[in-house]
C-alpha cells in the first residue's frame, strides 16, 4: 500500500486530555485564565473582553440556546466574517453541547441554502442584515431551520438578536448547559465543516470533539507561544485552519486580535494589532514579498545594492544560527547594520512583537520563505485538510525545511501510496462525510485517509508536496505536471496576482494570468500608460513586460514545465467571481470552464 511512512517521535500535551469535549474544555480556559481574551477595533479605538466577560457571554449564549430548545448534537449555523461575536457564539453553541456548522460569509444564497438544508441546522446565527437576507432568500427550503437570530440589535428586525437570545437564557438554569455537555462522548460531532469546493460540490466533513482535542493538543505541543502570546484573526473562522487557531488560543489563554474586516486595512490592522502569531495563507505574503522587493527595484543603484546586501546578510545570519558553532562577531555586526538599515523595515509590517507566522492552505515559493526569514520573519508552512481538522505536518521553529510542510503533528502518521498519493492517519481524522456513505468510503484505504495530493517523504521524514491528484496536468506526450509549483512562482511577481496553468492534452503549457490591481498603477507609471488595469491587459508594453517574467521563471523549470503561451485577463480573479475559494485558493474546475476558449485560443496562434 505505502511505499514510505512517517510520524511524529514526539508526545502531545496532556493539558486537554481530560475533557471529553471541546465545550468543557473552553469552559475550563475561562475559568482558569485572566486577561484579555478577545480585542478588536471600534471607531478606531481597541476594544478588550478579559476572559472573566467572555466566560460570562459564552455562558448566557449556551443558556439561550437552551432556551430555544437545542439540545446536544442539535445544528446551529454561523453565517458571518471573522469577528469577536463569531468566537462567541461558537463557544457558546459548543458549551450548549450544539454541534456547529460554519457558512462562510461570501456564500452565495444557494450555497448558504446547501449547507443549511443538508445539515439540518435548527438555527442560524447571522452576522448583520445583508446575511440575514440571504437566509431569507432561501429559508422555505431549509424545512429544519426554526431559528434566525442576528449578531446585530440594529438589523434585529423580525427575528432575535444575540443580546436577546442572552436575556432569553435566564430563564435556564446556569447548570443545565453543563449536564448537557456530560451526556456527550468524545465520539459526537462537535463540528461539521463544509469543504470550499474547489473539485465539486462541498461536502460536510463531521468532526468529533475527540479529534478536535486531538487537534488542540497537538498545536500546543509542537508552537512555541511565549508569554502573554496575541494571535492575529483574519482568516474565515469557516475554515478548519482558523477554528482550531481559535481554540488553542483560548486553552492557553492567549488574546485574540480581530481585523477590521477591510482587505484594504489588513496591513495596517496586523501593524497596529502587534500579533505575536499570525496565521495566513500564502496570497498575503506573496503580496507583502512582491511589494518590499518592488519597492527595491524602484531604489537607486546604491539602495539596490544595500538592499540585496541586507538580505544575503540575513540570511548568512540564519544559517550561521542553525549551525554548530553559530554566527561570528564579524557576522553580527554586519547583520546589525542590515536590521538596523533595511530587515527591521519588513519586519516592522507585521508589528514589533511578531514571533512566528503559520502558513497553509496552499503552497507557498520557497524564495518568499527565504526572504522573510532573513528579514527575521519565521514563517511555518504546514499542511492538513479540512477532513485532519487542519493538522497533519508542520515545520518546527528552528527545524524548518523550506520547501517541505514539515514532518508529522504529534500523533499523526503520513505515508506515500505507491502511486504518490498522501495518505494520513490518527485521532485527528475526521469521523466522514455527513450524509454521504459512498464519499466517505472512497475517501479512506483502510484505516488511512487518502488525501487526493501528491508528495514525497524526505529521510528526516520532511514531506514534500508535489502536486494535486486531481488537478495534474497530462500532457499530449504522456507527462504528468502539477500546476501548482508552476504557479506560485508566477505569483511571487509583483504584477502578477493570480495565474492558471493549462496544458491537458496538448504538447505544452500556457496560463491565463491577472494583473495586480494595488501593483498595476506602478507598473503604468513606470511604462508611462494610463493605470487602466482593463486597457493595460491588451497593452503591448505591459504585455511585453509580463514576458519577461514569464521567461525569469521558467528558466528554473525544465522544458516540459514551461509556459510557452499565456493571455493576459483584463480583471482579477475574484472570491465573488466564484473563481476564488473564501481562502483564495482558485476553483480550476470553474476557471477552466468560464475561460476554455481563451485557453484554446492560446494553442491557435
Amino acid at each position: 500500500m505505502s511505499v514510505v511512512s512517517a510520524r511524529s517521535g514526539t508526545h502531545p500535551v496532556d493539558r486537554s486530555q481530560s475533557f471529553a469535549t471541546v465545550g468543557q474544555m473552553l469552559l475550563a480556559a475561562v475559568e482558569r485564565h485572566t486577561g484579555v481574551a478577545l480585542r478588536s477595533k471600534r471607531d478606531g479605538a481597541w476594544i478588550n473582553v478579559g476572559y472573566g466577560a467572555l466566560g460570562a457571554d459564552v455562558r448566557a449564549i449556551a443558556r439561550g440556546l437552551r432556551a430555544l430548545g437545542v439540545g446536544p448534537g442539535d445544528r446551529v449555523a454561523l453565517l458571518s466574517s471573522t469577528r469577536p461575536e463569531w468566537t462567541l457564539v461558537d463557544s457558546g453553541a459548543l458549551a450548549a453541547g450544539a454541534t456547529v456548522v460554519p457558512i462562510y460569509h461570501t456564500n452565495s444564497p444557494e450555497e448558504c441554502r446547501y449547507v443549511l438544508e443538508h445539515s439540518g441546522a435548527r438555527v442560524v446565527v447571522c452576522e448583520d442584515a445583508g446575511q440575514l437576507a440571504k437566509v431569507a432568500a432561501v429559508r422555505d427550503r431549509c424545512p429544519a431551520l426554526e431559528h434566525v437570530v442576528v449578531m446585530r440589535h440594529e438589523d434585529a428586525e423580525g427575528c432575535a438578536s444575540l443580546g436577546e437570545l442572552r436575556s432569553r437564557g435566564e430563564e435556564v438554569d446556569p447548570e443545565e448547559p453543563e449536564a448537557a455537555l456530560r451526556r456527550l462522548a468524545p465520539g459526537d460531532l462537535a463540528t461539521i465543516i463544509f469543504t470550499s469546493g474547489t473539485t465539486g460540490p462541498p461536502k460536510g466533513c463531521m468532526i468529533t470533539h475527540g479529534n478536535f482535542l486531538a487537534t488542540v493538543r497537538m498545536y500546543e505541543a509542537s508552537l512555541e507561544f511565549g508569554e502573554s502570546p496575541v494571535v492575529f484573526m483574519f482568516l474565515p473562522l469557516a475554515h478548519s485552519l482558523a477554528r482550531v487557531t481559535q481554540m488553542v488560543a483560548l486553552d492557553i489563554g492567549a488574546t485574540l486580535a480581530f481585523w477590521q474586516g477591510d482587505p484594504a486595512l489588513l496591513l495596517d490592522d496586523v501593524r497596529d494589532a502587534r500579533p505575536t502569531h499570525l496565521p495566513s495563507v500564502p496570497r498575503v505574503f506573496e503580496k507583502i514579498h512582491a511589494r518590499a522587493t518592488g519597492g527595491a527595484e524602484e531604489m537607486g543603484r546604491a539602495k539596490r545594492a544595500l538592499f540585496s546586501w541586507a538580505l544575503a546578510t540575513g540570511a548568512s545570519m540564519r544559517s550561521a544560527e542553525r549551525g554548530a558553532t553559530g554566527p561570528g562577531v564579524l557576522l553580527r555586526g554586519r547583520h546589525a547594520v542590515a536590521d538596523r538599515l533595511v530587515l527591521s523595515k519588513v519586519r516592522a509590517l507585521f508589528g514589533p512583537e511578531l514571533r512566528m507566522a503559520l502558513s497553509g492552505a496552499a503552497p507557498i515559493a520557497t524564495d518568499v520563505l527565504e526572504f522573510f526569514a532573513a528579514c527575521g520573519v519565521p514563517i511555518l508552512e504546514g499542511y492538513g485538510m479540512t477532513e485532519t481538522c487542519a493538522a497533519a505536518t508542520i515545520n518546527r521553529f528552528g527545524l524548518a525545511r523550506f520547501g517541505t510542510v514539515g514532518s508529522p503533528l504529534p500523533s499523526s502518521e503520513i505515508a506515500v501510496a505507491q502511486d504518490g498519493e498522501i495518505l494520513m492517519r490518527g485521532p485527528h481524522v475526521f469521523k466522514g462525510y455527513y450524509r454521504d456513505e459512498e464519499a466517505t468510503r472512497e475517501s479512506f484505504d483502510g484505516d488511512w485517509l487518502r488525501s487526493g495530493d501528491l508528495g514525497e517523504i524526505d529521510e528526516a521524514g520532511f514531506l514534500r508536496i508535489t502536486g494535486r491528484k486531481k488537478e495534474l496536468i497530462i500532457t499530449s506526450s504522456g507527462k504528468n505536471i502539477s500546476p501548482a509549483n508552476i504557479e506560485a512562482r508566477l505569483r511571487e511577481s509583483r504584477w502578477i496576482s493570480q495565474a492558471v496553468v493549462y496544458g491537458d492534452n496538448h504538447p505544452y503549457l500556457v496560463a491565463l494570468l491577472s494583473l495586480d490591481p494595488e501593483e498595476a498603477p506602478a507598473l503604468a507609471a513606470r511604462l508611462g500608460i494610463e493605470p487602466d488595469v482593463a486597457a493595460m491587459a491588451s497593452d503591448p508594453r505591459v504585455l511585453a513586460e509580463i514576458q519577461r517574467v514569464v521567461d525569469g521563471v521558467n528558466a528554473s523549470f525544465a522544458r516540459i514545465e514551461q509556459v510557452k503561451r499565456f493571455a493576459l485577463l483584463d480583471r482579477d480573479l475574484t472570491l465573488p467571481g466564484g473563481e476564488l475559494t473564501p481562502t483564495l485558493k482558485i476553483k480550476r474546475a470553474v476557471v477552466y470552464d468560464r475561460y476554455r476558449e481563451t485557453f484554446e485560443g492560446l494553442y491557435a496562434r
